[in-house]
């Protein structure tokens, strides 16, 4: 078998027989990306409406993001933190600027950041709001998705996650999302309350959008309370709703010091994904001194994280996110999707109904969770030159690169609409 000559059955043979099986992947093997669009290795075209989980917001492959991570990997790669280099410090005050925060502990991947803010929530909590040790508790939702390390998944719903990976770690109180009284009973029943950790949308779920005033109040609550409130914005952050951060509220993002809604900013916030546009792993948490400066050094560290090809590449992407207006853009073409789809959803019984915040948006397909039915509908849409997954078992996630314009949304919307309208179970 020639290796740089395989077919997509041959690539998926491949990956069968020497890969873990840890993923169930839709059956397209791609090997090129640009923009919107990505190629199979047979050559044919696809609109990508998933970005990689919401990691490529910027587009694939955007040539700034590429220019900025060639050159800096030709210069210096990598010193690990034994070391100063010259590109950290500059993304540092980039990032701790642009999101209005103090200071910055950069990371690799989304996991490993929240790993990091429970770290860093737990040790606050003893040395600064004074609990006993060993006693600090985090409050988190139900259905939530911070990824799959022995410590998150302590604390998610998902069995095929969890199923004969423990014992798990304690500390968490597991409350209802969008339920601002089961938060309230909570933080009034337990003094040990350190932190609540949420999605201000819950992708992995179904693209659960909560309802207004919820992060706000949620946020006031844990101010009486002098619990953090902790926004994992791995998925929802960098434009991908409409605005810079989801927690941004109503505050404009055609400010290029945007800063936040004060009555939705977070105390610790949680970036990965599109901080880097898919192209290098670059995870971020970001915290004020009152609460960053509790970590010294050992406390925590990553031989890669602050790297200076992570700096480099993160400084360009999310320049790239100021310059082309994506989160106005996403805003703006989620609107018409959600419009167009929703009308839609009155002609056909397939779909019950469309939700969804700048481009993140999901199409509940009228079925059961069992079933097979979005799944088959993928695969349609795979065929008909459009990719998405579902997410648990009858919801179809769509959201694509944030460069879309409103030409490519339309004939992507008309995709959709033919694929379901031919669909028979």
């Amino acid at each position: 078998m020639a290796l740089d000559q395989l077919t997509s059955q041959q690539a998926i043979e491949l990956e069968d027989k020497h890969g873990a099986h840890n993923y169930h992947p839709l059956p397209v093997v791609l090997s090129k990306g640009e923009g919107v669009h990505v190629w199979d290795v047979e050559g044919k075209k696809y609109y990508d409406f998933l970005s990689a989980y919401s990691a490529v917001n910027q587009g694939h492959c955007h040539p700034k993001i590429v220019d900025a991570m060639v050159n800096q990997a030709k210069t210096l790669t990598l010193t690990s933190r034994a070391f100063h280099n010259d590109m950290l410090g500059k993304y540092e005050k980039f990032a701790t600027e642009l999101f209005g925060f103090d200071k910055i502990l950069p990371m690799n991947t989304g996991a490993e950041a929240v790993e990091t803010a429970l770290k860093l929530c737990r040790k606050w909590a003893y040395e600064v709001k004074g609990l006993s040790e060993n006693q600090a508790k985090i409050v988190v939702c139900e259905n939530n998705f911070h990824g799959r390390t022995t410590t998150i998944i302590s604390f998610s719903n998902d069995a095929v996650a969890r199923t004969n990976f423990g014992p798990f770690t304690n500390g968490f109180i597991k409350i209802e999302y969008n339920n601002l009284k089961a938060l309230e009973e909570v933080l009034e029943s337990d003094s040990n309350i350190a932190g609540f950790l949420v999605e201000p949308i819950q992708g992995e779920a179904g693209v659960y959008v909560p309802t207004e005033g919820y992060l706000a109040a949620a946020k006031a609550l844990c101010a009486k309370h002098n619990v953090l409130f902790i926004a994992d914005e791995v998925q929802t952050g960098i434009a991908r709703t409409g605005r810079l951060l989801a927690t941004c509220g109503n505050c404009s993002c055609a400010d290029k010091n945007c800063s936040g809604s004060p009555e939705t900013k977070p105390d610790i916030l949680i970036l990965g994904k599109a901080i880097s546009g898919g192209a290098y792993p670059v995870s971020a948490v970001l915290a004020n001194n009152s609460i960053m400066n509790v970590i010294k050094p050992g406390n925590h560290g990553s031989t890669f994280g602050g790297n200076p090809v992570a700096a480099a590449v993160a400084m360009a992407a999310l320049e790239v996110v100021q310059d082309e207006k994506l989160a106005e853009n996403a805003e703006r073409l989620g609107e018409i999707f959600r419009a167009e789809l929703a009308e839609f959803a009155k002609t056909t019984d397939l779909v019950l109904s469309v939700r969804g915040k700048g481009l993140l948006n999901a199409v509940l397909i009228n079925d059961t969770e069992d079933s097979s039915t979005a799944w088959d509908i993928c695969m349609n849409l795979r065929d008909n030159g459009l990719l998405a997954k579902p997410t648990h078992g009858n919801i179809i996630r769509f959201a694509p690169p944030l460069v879309m314009t409103e030409e490519q949304l339309m004939d992507c919307i008309a995709i959709i609409k033919k694929t379901i309208s031919e669909f028979k179970k």
